[in-house]
Protein backbone atom coordinates (compact mmCIF):
# COMPACT_ATOMS: atom_id res chain seq x y z
CA UNK A 1 0.00 0.00 0.00
CA UNK A 2 1.50 3.25 -0.51
CA UNK A 3 1.99 5.11 2.03
CA UNK A 4 3.00 8.94 1.98
CA UNK A 5 4.88 11.01 -0.50
CA UNK A 6 7.72 12.36 1.65
CA UNK A 7 9.57 14.71 -1.89
CA UNK A 8 8.50 17.34 -3.99
CA UNK A 9 9.24 14.77 -7.36
CA UNK A 10 6.43 12.51 -5.80
CA UNK A 11 4.16 15.27 -6.50
CA UNK A 12 4.57 14.84 -10.03
CA UNK A 13 2.78 11.67 -10.13
CA UNK A 14 -0.38 12.60 -8.62
CA UNK A 15 -0.50 16.36 -9.22
CA UNK A 16 -2.28 16.62 -12.50
CA UNK A 17 -5.57 15.19 -11.48
CA UNK A 18 -7.74 18.01 -13.24
CA UNK A 19 -9.02 18.44 -16.69
CA UNK A 20 -6.20 20.53 -19.17
CA UNK A 21 -7.23 23.23 -21.16
CA UNK A 22 -5.27 23.44 -24.62
CA UNK A 23 -2.93 26.71 -24.79
CA UNK A 24 0.03 25.81 -26.82
CA UNK A 25 3.76 27.76 -25.63
CA UNK A 26 6.55 28.10 -28.35
CA UNK A 27 10.06 27.77 -28.02
CA UNK A 28 12.07 31.74 -27.95
CA UNK A 29 14.39 30.41 -30.96
CA UNK A 30 12.00 29.68 -34.10
CA UNK A 31 12.50 26.22 -34.25
CA UNK A 32 11.24 24.17 -37.53
CA UNK A 33 8.13 23.28 -38.05
CA UNK A 34 7.15 20.23 -36.11
CA UNK A 35 7.48 17.05 -37.92
CA UNK A 36 4.67 14.50 -36.03
CA UNK A 37 4.90 11.07 -35.55
CA UNK A 38 2.14 8.49 -33.72
CA UNK A 39 3.43 9.30 -29.99
CA UNK A 40 5.70 12.50 -30.52
CA UNK A 41 6.45 15.81 -32.36
CA UNK A 42 10.20 16.50 -33.24
CA UNK A 43 11.21 20.33 -34.39
CA UNK A 44 14.87 21.33 -34.58
CA UNK A 45 16.67 24.57 -34.28
CA UNK A 46 20.60 25.27 -34.77
CA UNK A 47 23.24 23.56 -36.23
CA UNK A 48 26.19 21.40 -35.04
CA UNK A 49 25.97 18.39 -33.29
CA UNK A 50 22.40 16.70 -32.07
CA UNK A 51 21.20 17.26 -28.82
CA UNK A 52 17.73 15.92 -28.45
CA UNK A 53 15.92 17.39 -25.27
CA UNK A 54 12.57 15.38 -24.04
CA UNK A 55 10.12 17.14 -21.14
CA UNK A 56 8.48 15.24 -18.77
CA UNK A 57 4.90 14.67 -17.54
CA UNK A 58 2.28 16.98 -19.02
CA UNK A 59 5.14 19.44 -20.33
CA UNK A 60 5.54 20.84 -23.65
CA UNK A 61 9.19 21.36 -25.41
CA UNK A 62 8.76 24.99 -23.76
CA UNK A 63 10.02 23.79 -20.63
CA UNK A 64 13.86 24.34 -22.47
CA UNK A 65 12.73 27.64 -23.67
CA UNK A 66 15.79 29.13 -21.76
CA UNK A 67 18.58 26.61 -22.81
CA UNK A 68 17.37 26.58 -26.04
CA UNK A 69 19.47 29.96 -27.75
CA UNK A 70 22.25 29.06 -26.05
CA UNK A 71 22.65 25.17 -27.01
CA UNK A 72 21.56 26.59 -30.69
CA UNK A 73 24.67 28.49 -31.12
CA UNK A 74 26.98 24.99 -31.31
CA UNK A 75 24.32 22.69 -31.36
CA UNK A 76 21.70 21.13 -33.66
CA UNK A 77 18.89 20.51 -30.86
CA UNK A 78 15.80 18.78 -31.32
CA UNK A 79 12.75 19.49 -29.08
CA UNK A 80 10.35 16.26 -28.48
CA UNK A 81 6.90 16.84 -26.95
CA UNK A 82 4.63 14.05 -26.36
CA UNK A 83 1.37 14.30 -28.33
CA UNK A 84 -1.22 15.35 -26.22
CA UNK A 85 0.98 17.64 -23.93
CA UNK A 86 1.26 21.48 -24.76
CA UNK A 87 -2.27 21.50 -26.09
CA UNK A 88 -1.26 19.20 -29.26
CA UNK A 89 -3.72 16.84 -30.28
CA UNK A 90 -3.21 13.25 -28.56
CA UNK A 91 -2.45 11.54 -32.00
CA UNK A 92 -2.02 7.73 -30.84
CA UNK A 93 -1.77 8.52 -26.82
CA UNK A 94 -4.90 7.68 -25.94
CA UNK A 95 -3.60 3.77 -25.97
CA UNK A 96 -1.31 2.01 -23.72
CA UNK A 97 1.99 2.31 -25.12
CA UNK A 98 3.13 5.92 -24.78
CA UNK A 99 7.01 5.12 -23.49
CA UNK A 100 7.63 2.64 -26.11
CA UNK A 101 6.03 4.96 -28.90
CA UNK A 102 8.15 7.99 -27.48
CA UNK A 103 11.48 5.75 -28.03
CA UNK A 104 10.54 4.07 -30.75
CA UNK A 105 9.97 6.68 -32.99
CA UNK A 106 13.06 9.15 -31.84
CA UNK A 107 14.82 6.24 -33.24
CA UNK A 108 13.29 6.39 -36.27
CA UNK A 109 13.89 9.58 -36.46
CA UNK A 110 17.67 9.29 -35.61
CA UNK A 111 18.28 6.90 -38.16
CA UNK A 112 16.26 8.68 -41.02
CA UNK A 113 17.95 12.38 -39.99
CA UNK A 114 21.35 10.40 -39.84
CA UNK A 115 22.34 12.33 -36.19
CA UNK A 116 24.55 9.41 -35.41
CA UNK A 117 24.65 9.23 -32.05
CA UNK A 118 22.85 12.72 -30.29
CA UNK A 119 23.40 13.43 -26.95
CA UNK A 120 19.87 12.68 -24.85
CA UNK A 121 18.37 14.90 -22.23
CA UNK A 122 15.46 14.12 -20.41
CA UNK A 123 13.40 15.75 -17.42
CA UNK A 124 11.02 13.26 -15.12
CA UNK A 125 9.53 11.13 -17.44
CA UNK A 126 11.15 12.14 -20.32
CA UNK A 127 14.28 11.12 -18.13
CA UNK A 128 12.88 8.04 -17.57
CA UNK A 129 12.21 7.58 -21.44
CA UNK A 130 16.12 8.55 -21.79
CA UNK A 131 17.21 5.94 -19.73
CA UNK A 132 14.48 3.36 -22.12
CA UNK A 133 15.81 4.62 -25.10
CA UNK A 134 19.93 4.27 -23.69
CA UNK A 135 19.04 0.55 -23.03
CA UNK A 136 16.98 -0.20 -25.96
CA UNK A 137 19.51 1.80 -28.53
CA UNK A 138 22.98 2.00 -27.13
CA UNK A 139 24.30 2.29 -30.58
CA UNK A 140 22.22 5.41 -31.14
CA UNK A 141 23.10 7.64 -27.71
CA UNK A 142 26.42 8.81 -26.88
CA UNK A 143 25.53 10.19 -23.74
CA UNK A 144 22.35 10.81 -21.24
CA UNK A 145 21.37 13.52 -18.93
CA UNK A 146 18.55 12.60 -16.65
CA UNK A 147 17.00 15.75 -14.90
CA UNK A 148 15.26 14.55 -11.56
CA UNK A 149 14.03 11.38 -12.29
CA UNK A 150 14.37 7.78 -11.00
CA UNK A 151 14.47 4.02 -12.21
CA UNK A 152 11.39 3.63 -10.42
CA UNK A 153 9.59 6.19 -9.00
CA UNK A 154 7.21 4.24 -6.91
CA UNK A 155 10.40 3.85 -4.33
CA UNK A 156 9.19 7.21 -3.12
CA UNK A 157 5.84 6.05 -1.84
CA UNK A 158 7.86 3.09 -0.36
CA UNK A 159 11.09 1.70 -0.23
CA UNK A 160 9.43 -1.84 -0.79
CA UNK A 161 7.72 -1.03 -3.82
CA UNK A 162 7.22 -2.98 -6.42
CA UNK A 163 4.99 -2.95 -9.96
CA UNK A 164 2.48 -5.01 -8.65
CA UNK A 165 2.24 -3.39 -5.29
CA UNK A 166 1.18 -0.14 -7.27
CA UNK A 167 -0.19 -0.84 -10.08
CA UNK A 168 -3.85 -0.97 -8.64
CA UNK A 169 -3.09 2.51 -7.58
CA UNK A 170 -1.52 3.40 -11.13
CA UNK A 171 -4.80 2.37 -12.91
CA UNK A 172 -6.72 4.32 -10.24
CA UNK A 173 -5.24 7.34 -10.95
CA UNK A 174 -4.94 7.01 -14.56
CA UNK A 175 -8.60 6.02 -14.62
CA UNK A 176 -9.57 9.33 -12.44
CA UNK A 177 -7.71 11.57 -14.89
CA UNK A 178 -8.88 10.29 -18.12
CA UNK A 179 -12.82 10.42 -16.62
CA UNK A 180 -12.09 14.32 -15.69
CA UNK A 181 -11.71 15.17 -19.72
CA UNK A 182 -14.21 17.16 -20.72
CA UNK A 183 -15.44 18.49 -17.67
CA UNK A 184 -14.20 22.35 -16.25
CA UNK A 185 -10.47 22.85 -15.29
CA UNK A 186 -9.53 23.29 -11.97
CA UNK A 187 -7.44 26.11 -11.75
CA UNK A 188 -7.31 25.86 -7.88
CA UNK A 189 -5.70 22.27 -8.22
CA UNK A 190 -3.28 23.64 -10.84
CA UNK A 191 -1.84 25.72 -8.80
CA UNK A 192 -1.47 23.04 -6.09
CA UNK A 193 0.49 21.29 -8.40
CA UNK A 194 2.37 23.99 -9.40
CA UNK A 195 3.37 24.74 -6.19
CA UNK A 196 4.98 21.48 -4.93
CA UNK A 197 6.86 20.90 -8.48
CA UNK A 198 8.71 24.67 -8.49
CA UNK A 199 9.82 27.12 -5.98
CA UNK A 200 9.59 30.82 -7.61
CA UNK A 201 6.80 32.47 -8.81
CA UNK A 202 7.41 33.00 -12.06
CA UNK A 203 8.32 28.86 -12.47
CA UNK A 204 4.87 28.15 -10.88
CA UNK A 205 3.38 30.21 -13.52
CA UNK A 206 4.92 28.37 -16.03
CA UNK A 207 4.13 24.67 -14.43
CA UNK A 208 0.31 25.75 -13.74
CA UNK A 209 -0.40 26.98 -17.49
CA UNK A 210 1.61 24.00 -18.97
CA UNK A 211 -0.54 21.27 -16.66
CA UNK A 212 -3.94 22.89 -17.30
CA UNK A 213 -2.57 22.89 -21.24
CA UNK A 214 -2.48 18.63 -21.14
CA UNK A 215 -4.93 16.26 -22.51
CA UNK A 216 -6.02 14.40 -18.98
CA UNK A 217 -6.59 11.35 -20.93
CA UNK A 218 -2.58 10.91 -22.08
CA UNK A 219 -1.03 12.53 -19.01
CA UNK A 220 -3.16 9.91 -17.34
CA UNK A 221 -1.71 6.90 -19.34
CA UNK A 222 1.81 8.57 -19.44
CA UNK A 223 1.67 8.48 -15.70
CA UNK A 224 0.99 5.05 -15.47
CA UNK A 225 3.43 3.58 -17.67
CA UNK A 226 6.12 5.95 -15.63
CA UNK A 227 4.56 4.50 -12.39
CA UNK A 228 4.63 0.77 -13.42
CA UNK A 229 8.16 0.68 -15.39
CA UNK A 230 11.12 -0.49 -13.02
CA UNK A 231 14.39 0.04 -14.74
CA UNK A 232 16.17 -0.31 -11.98
CA UNK A 233 17.14 -4.31 -13.41
CA UNK A 234 18.68 -2.48 -16.29
CA UNK A 235 20.89 -0.31 -14.79
CA UNK A 236 23.63 -2.16 -14.58
CA UNK A 237 23.68 -3.14 -18.48
CA UNK A 238 23.22 0.69 -19.42
CA UNK A 239 26.42 1.51 -20.28
CA UNK A 240 25.65 4.54 -21.89
CA UNK A 241 27.54 7.68 -19.92
CA UNK A 242 25.01 9.01 -17.67
CA UNK A 243 24.82 12.44 -15.99
CA UNK A 244 22.29 13.06 -12.93
CA UNK A 245 20.89 16.15 -12.44
CA UNK A 246 18.91 16.35 -8.97
CA UNK A 247 17.51 19.28 -6.87
CA UNK A 248 17.72 19.99 -3.31
CA UNK A 249 16.14 23.02 -1.15
CA UNK A 250 15.40 24.02 2.65
CA UNK A 251 12.14 22.86 2.63
CA UNK A 252 12.51 19.22 1.39
CA UNK A 253 13.95 17.26 -0.12
CA UNK A 254 17.15 18.61 1.55
CA UNK A 255 20.39 17.64 0.47
CA UNK A 256 20.62 15.34 3.64
CA UNK A 257 17.58 13.74 2.14
CA UNK A 258 18.22 13.89 -1.99
CA UNK A 259 21.69 12.93 -1.91
CA UNK A 260 21.37 9.19 -0.64
CA UNK A 261 17.77 9.18 -2.79
CA UNK A 262 19.44 9.97 -6.00
CA UNK A 263 22.84 8.30 -5.86
CA UNK A 264 21.20 4.75 -4.31
CA UNK A 265 18.88 4.90 -6.43
CA UNK A 266 21.44 4.75 -9.38
CA UNK A 267 24.28 3.24 -7.49
CA UNK A 268 24.28 -0.12 -10.43
CA UNK A 269 25.03 2.30 -13.16
CA UNK A 270 28.82 2.00 -14.78
CA UNK A 271 29.23 5.66 -15.52
CA UNK A 272 27.18 8.15 -13.84
CA UNK A 273 28.23 11.56 -13.04
CA UNK A 274 25.93 13.73 -10.30
CA UNK A 275 25.12 17.21 -10.57
CA UNK A 276 22.92 18.60 -7.65
CA UNK A 277 21.38 21.65 -7.84
CA UNK A 278 20.85 24.05 -4.53
CA UNK A 279 17.35 25.75 -3.94
CA UNK A 280 15.63 24.52 -6.56
CA UNK A 281 12.64 21.73 -7.01
CA UNK A 282 11.35 19.32 -9.78
CA UNK A 283 11.60 22.13 -12.55
CA UNK A 284 14.92 22.56 -11.62
CA UNK A 285 15.55 24.45 -15.31
CA UNK A 286 13.07 27.05 -14.36
CA UNK A 287 14.02 27.46 -10.78
CA UNK A 288 18.02 27.39 -10.86
CA UNK A 289 18.22 28.49 -14.64
CA UNK A 290 21.46 29.97 -15.00
CA UNK A 291 22.74 26.81 -12.52
CA UNK A 292 21.20 24.15 -14.84
CA UNK A 293 22.24 25.79 -18.37
CA UNK A 294 25.85 25.72 -17.06
CA UNK A 295 25.49 22.16 -15.96
CA UNK A 296 24.02 21.47 -19.85
CA UNK A 297 26.70 23.14 -21.60
CA UNK A 298 29.30 21.04 -19.76
CA UNK A 299 27.44 18.29 -20.62
CA UNK A 300 27.02 18.06 -24.64
CA UNK A 301 30.67 19.63 -24.42
CA UNK A 302 31.81 16.49 -22.64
Amino acid sequence: MIRHLPLRIAAACLAPLLVLRPDAAHCQAAPSAAVTMDHISITSVGSGSPVVLIPGLSSPRAVWDGVVPELAKNHRVLLVQVNGFGGDAPGKNLAPGILDGLVAELDGYILREKLGRPALVGHSLGGLAALMFAHAHPEHVSRVMVVDALPFIAVLFSPTATVAMVEPQAKAIRDQMAGSFGKPADAASAETTANRLALKPESRAKVKAWVMASDPRVSGEALYEDMTTDLRPDLAGITTPITLVYPWNATGPTREVADPLYRGAYAATPHITYVDVADSAHFVMLDQPAAFQAALIGFVGK
